[in-house]
């Protein structure tokens, strides 16, 4: 029997590579060897720093996590690897799964999604990302020939605004304090501008800087009646929303969207899976390799995440890669 490896949060701030207990897949089961992972820089820095407020304990929570916030716990849901046991036709395929950072695991098949031919494992690992993209649309409703502002051009950020910009007709402009967003704002077809020069009078904003100055900024762009969708998360940061000045009389709305329930007006026909199934399907196209900025081993993780989640450096999708 193959023995595992598994990243822990130990405590807050503090990771560590442990042997992790494998059993042999059942019938409906498949063992899966991992080829990437990815880092959900904001979600996992947040979780990373012990900063799950008492309060969302159990909705933050992803699918295989071990352990409590805010450690020692297991956690991580951006995994692409090889079925290496399990049923009949499975045998050597290409999956994605909800699972934390570790190079094997067992997991019912269920659990899995085969990966499209023409997606490579690299851009695979964006899937939840994308998946949050996907639902955040879903929740903000862009019409054709919309003026789309896209506050905050991290992974998530710049997956909305990519997926907003090929909508006819509409004008997607993805805003961010850093200059160097630009290039790639240009190669997902999407206007750029930094704050203090982004266009006003958006029919819709989409907030994911993850920043209270973000999100002045989104509820500063919105034009009359317009939405202002909020798709960061603070943790258990207390936020100061700048509801004065025009923020009545333009008579806004301010939202939230969060990936854990499927966005209303498709609930009653989609489900999670079929969500993530659209998610990896559209990671087909290669504008995508944008976003994927960077990638170390597995055994430095611990090194690896504590970086990230203190000192980013403007880094976007920075992946694990496994022996």
């Amino acid at each position: 029997m193959p023995e595992a490896s598994a990243f822990w949060i130990v405590e807050p701030g503090r990771g560590e590579i442990r042997v992790a207990g494998l059993t042999e897949p059942g019938a409906d089961e498949v063992r899966v060897r991992t080829l990437r992972s990815a880092i959900s820089r904001g979600t996992e820095s947040l979780v990373f720093r012990g900063q799950v407020p008492p309060s969302q304990v159990s909705v933050m929570r992803c699918p295989f996590q071990e352990g409590e916030f805010p450690g020692p716990l297991k956690y991580g849901y951006a995994s692409v690897g090889r079925i290496e046991a399990g049923p009949d036709g499975w045998l050597g395929r290409r999956v994605f799964c909800l699972y934390p950072h570790q190079d094997r695991y067992v997991v019912p098949l269920a659990a899995v999604l085969e990966v499209p031919d023409d997606v490579p494992d690299a851009r695979a690992v964006l899937a939840a990302n994308m998946e949050t993209a996907v639902n955040g649309l879903w929740d903000a409703a862009p019409r054709l020939g919309d003026r789309i502002a896209v506050v905050g051009a991290g992974v998530v950020g710049s997956l909305v605004a990519a997926l907003a910009a090929r909508l006819p007709g509409t004008r997607v402009e993805l805003i961010d304090p850093d200059s160097r967003r630009a290039g790639l704002a240009a190669r997902l077809g999407c206007a750029f501008a930094q704050p203090s020069q982004a266009s006003r009078d958006a029919d819709l904003v989409i907030h994911a800087s993850g920043s209270p100055d973000g999100l002045a900024t989104a509820l500063g762009l919105a034009g009359f009646e317009a939405t202002v969708l909020e798709m960061s998360w603070y943790g258990e940061r207390v936020v100061a929303a700048p509801l004065g000045e025009a923020f009545h009389s333009r008579r806004l709305t301010l939202r939230s969207s969060q990936v854990g329930a499927v966005a209303t007006a498709q609930r009653a026909r989609w489900t999670h899976r079929r969500r993530l199934a659209l998610a990896l399907a559209l990671l087909a196209d290669p504008v995508f390799d944008a976003l994927l900025s960077g990638e170390s081993p597995f055994a430095a993780l611990p090194q690896t995440l504590s970086r990230l989640a203190n000192r980013p450096d403007g880094e976007l999708c920075h992946a694990i890669t496994y022996p």
